[in-house]
């Protein structure tokens, strides 16, 4: 994936959180439980609990120390997952470095036989378009034109986006750029590891044959399996169209703030946004 806003990492420390003052009574392992809370203050849902760990302070911090030690094991085994993904992928990493390849434009003769869909109507192309991929390890969509002109316009206006997916350990973050017809994305993590050389774990393709004589763009979705399924390439892609079709004003800032303003963005405000939606 040749990302060429090679210092994005850098929007990875502006996670901010309100200080909440706790004061500790007693010594038994304060270090580790020091060291514990302030990790927790990265939480966004920390504020929000804040009160109720203080007073546990006071009231039983044994049951607080205990409560602690598990949320380290917590941490630590979310370390071991993580650097076991790295590890998955370095080789993967690598090779993009070794064996670049130039972007080309997708075009749907590549991947089907447009003569069975030529002369058909706009529903008849999208019901063979669903079939086609109904027993196939892609997502699909069909999007009207008009629809795909807003997201293309603003894809070129804000080509970088960061999206969050719901994980069992809480969010993780996915980088996306648009490049033509294509949107790219990676999991941060293998980008603040790879920067420019991280592989993609789930691409977009947008074909606009049919853009202007039947007026649908076809989209097809390719991920990685070993670290999305269906569901998850499903959910990050229909985060994407709602902040890029434009229609919102909180997303369409967020778009702006990210590409133009890094320095007052906020990831709580991505999470915020995507707990207004089901996807």
């Amino acid at each position: 994936m040749s990302l060429w806003f090679s210092s994005l990492f850098r929007y990875s420390r502006y996670i901010t959180a309100n200080k909440v003052s706790l004061s500790l009574t007693f010594m038994a392992s304060r270090t580790k439980t020091d060291r514990v809370l302030e990790n927790l203050k990265s939480n966004p849902y920390f504020d929000k609990y804040a009160k109720k760990i203080a007073e546990l302070q006071l009231i039983n911090p044994e049951l607080l120390e205990e409560r602690i030690e598990k949320q380290e094991q917590k941490m630590q085994k979310k370390k071991e997952t993580q650097e076991q993904d790295r590890n998955l992928y370095q080789a993967k990493a690598k090779a993009e470095v070794l064996q670049p390849s130039p972007i080309k434009e997708a075009r749907l003769s590549d991947i089907m036989n447009i003569d069975m869909i030529k002369g058909k109507t706009k529903e008849e192309i999208g019901e063979i378009w669903m079939e086609y991929h109904k027993q196939k390890d892609y997502i699909c969509a069909i999007i009207e034109s008009e629809q795909y002109e807003r997201i293309l316009g603003y894809g070129s206006k804000y080509p970088l986006f960061l999206l969050p997916l719901p994980r069992k350990q809480g969010y993780e973050f996915f980088l996306s750029q648009f490049q033509g017809n294509k949107v790219y994305m990676t999991s941060l993590l293998w980008y603040q590891t790879h920067k420019e050389n991280a592989p993609e774990c789930l691409t977009l393709t947008h074909y606009t044959e049919f853009k202007d004589s039947r007026g649908i763009v076809l989209m097809r979705g390719e991920f990685d399996l070993n670290f999305l399924n269906c569901h998850e390439a499903q959910c990050l892609t229909n985060e994407l169209q709602l902040y890029y079709i434009g229609k919102n004003s909180q997303r369409l800032k967020l778009l702006e703030t990210f590409n133009n303003n890094p320095n007052n963005f906020k990831y709580n405000d991505l999470i915020n946004q995507l707990e207004k939606i089901s996807l």
